[in-house]
């Protein structure tokens, strides 16, 4: 079991996906309370979480006088999703039931199935939202160092990450150059992680990634392995 703070709350490895339990609902959980009356409790861990999520496939988005986040994984990504979801159900973030399969048809006119599900609806997550976005585009604010701890940096290696030679490569297309450095400046400066800044593609204007080098894979695995799901194991490259 991993004890973050005062919470508890099982490791990847420890979750068991055929016996999902969740424990009893916060008061807040209500999907009836006013999102102005659900106050937390956004514990540090949860909100690294948020932030590991946000820098990945997570979005916000606005909804009456508060926000609520959207997770969605592809079909081979579904225990990862379910634990996801798990986890914030038993805190009453979200509704327990449990994500269904459903099937979209992509702008390539490609057939994806995907799990999602979204947050309830917070006016304490409002801040959030504002140091992610700028005029709807998404950011990475300013004060990532402060949540990027190595439960954040796994949720965003487990949403974006992929093997590439013998590193690991982070997709960040979305992001600008600059953005995407200072994310590698953190990597460094708070883990002693060596990560670069590349050119997605020779196609892809203005699209970047990190990459992570083949020397700082043991350390990276070290520090994130803890905290991913058994299924995201392969993403570490054999650095175990």
């Amino acid at each position: 079991m991993s004890y973050w703070g005062e919470l508890i709350c099982p490791t990847w490895s420890d979750f068991d996906i055929d016996n999902i339990l969740f424990s009893s609902l916060l008061p807040f959980s209500s999907p009836k309370v006013r999102a102005s009356k659900r106050i937390g409790p956004h514990n540090y861990e949860v909100l690294s979480i948020l932030f590991g999520s946000m820098l990945g496939d997570c979005s916000a988005e606005k909804h009456g006088k508060g926000v609520r986040f959207c997770f969605q994984q592809e079909h081979s990504n579904n225990a990862y999703l379910l634990w996801f979801h798990n986890y914030l159900a038993s805190l009453g973030y979200c509704s327990p039931t449990i994500p269904k399969l459903a099937t979209r048809l992509s702008n390539k006119g490609k057939i994806r199935q995907l799990s999602r599900f979204k947050t309830f609806t917070y006016t304490s997550f409002n801040w959030i939202y504002d140091v992610f976005y700028v005029n709807g585009v998404k950011i990475v604010p300013p004060i990532i160092s402060e949540y990027l701890s190595p439960l954040a940096l796994a949720v965003w290696i487990m949403d974006d990450g992929s093997i590439v030679s013998s590193g690991l490569k982070i997709a960040t297309n979305s992001f600008t150059k600059e953005d995407v450095q200072l994310l590698c400046n953190v990597l460094k400066e708070k883990y002693g992680i060596k990560a670069t800044v590349i050119l997605a593609g020779a196609k892809s204007k203005d699209q970047y990634f990190v990459y992570i080098s083949k020397f700082s894979m043991a350390k990276l695995a070290q520090i994130v392995k803890p905290h991913m799901h058994r299924s995201m194991y392969y993403k570490l490259n054999g650095y175990l």
